[in-house]
């Protein structure tokens, strides 16, 4: 039996459990290790069985000899028993979703657990993963990150949720699709506060990937000035909150708020910027925040 250190010859141990990543776009993603792995097991637990074999036909290099089943968020449970089961008569199997790291906003981890308690071996076969792309080529800074994957589709109670993530330190960082995107924004502007920069990570490894930083009360703009901007899967980044405002600051936003009940925001902002010696475009952008509020 070949060490599990050797990526290309690789011999999977009987009764193991291989959580494999698979490329989020680009197929040159799929690595040596992970190839080995899904050609060698005897069974593969797939997300969807026909993404899968898209895989496979697309990686000319990776054939498989395992049979495939069906692992997905309706049938985890079931299908995790059967797979100990399998385990435990010594068959080796490769657990993938569709795109990216199982378990990881992806079905896969009560599997994994199941396997774990039942005394299985689980292996890591790492890769692909869309939120450490988008951190990786994010710039922010990130000795801390709290990954917070989908947040409710429901508009309420995607609120409640960010709610009680408006303390937390370090980056927030969400997954998105594009059907909600716009909503999801307009929500974390208004719970965190439209100063915060966030990062739109979208299609990331694939043809028309695309990376925009901004202010978060700048996004909706952005999202809304071209229809290719709410296509595809998103990772959004929202940057760790920062200092609480400067005096100057407080002092703006008070005059702003008088400004703002007689004058449109750009002459409020003008005057703002007169009678508390600030920046125009600072001022007009915490005009804009204060008129959204």
């Amino acid at each position: 039996m070949h060490g599990r250190d050797d990526p290309v010859r690789l011999a999977v141990e009987a009764g193991g459990l291989y959580v494999v990543a698979t490329p989020i776009g680009n197929l040159g993603d799929l690595s040596p290790r992970a190839r080995a792995v899904l050609g060698a097991v005897d069974w593969i637990a797939a997300e969807d069985t026909r993404v899968t074999r898209k895989l496979f036909a697309h990686a000319n290099d990776v054939v498989p000899r395992g049979r495939m089943l069906a692992l997905h968020a309706h049938n985890e449970r079931a299908q995790g028993e059967r797979i100990v089961a399998l385990l435990q008569s010594g068959a080796t199997v490769a657990l993938v979703s569709d795109a990216g790291t199982p378990a990881i906003s992806d079905p896969g981890a009560a599997v994994v657990h199941a396997a774990r308690d039942a005394g299985g071996k689980v292996f890591a076969v790492p890769g692909p993963n869309a939120a450490i792309a988008a951190l990786s080529v994010s710039g922010l800074a990130l000795d801390t990150f709290t990954f917070c994957g989908f947040l409710p589709s429901t508009g309420s109670a995607r609120r409640s949720a960010i709610e009680t993530l408006r303390g937390a330190p370090g980056a927030l960082v969400f997954y998105e699709s594009p059907h909600r995107v716009v909503e999801c924004i307009d929500d974390l502007c208004n719970g965190l506060g439209g100063a915060r920069p966030v990062v739109i990570a979208r299609e990331l490894t694939k043809l028309f990937e695309s990376v925009h930083r901004c202010r978060l009360d700048e996004a909706a703009a952005w999202l809304a000035a071209d229809a290719d901007h709410r296509r595809g899967e998103f990772v959004l980044i929202v940057d760790a909150p920062g200092q609480a405002p400067a005096a100057a600051d407080i002092e703006t936003e008070r005059v702003l708020v008088e400004l703002l009940a007689e004058l449109p925001v750009s002459r409020a902002a003008h005057v703002a910027a007169r009678v508390c010696g600030v920046d125009r475009a600072h001022a007009y952008r915490l005009a804009l925040a204060l008129k959204k509020r």
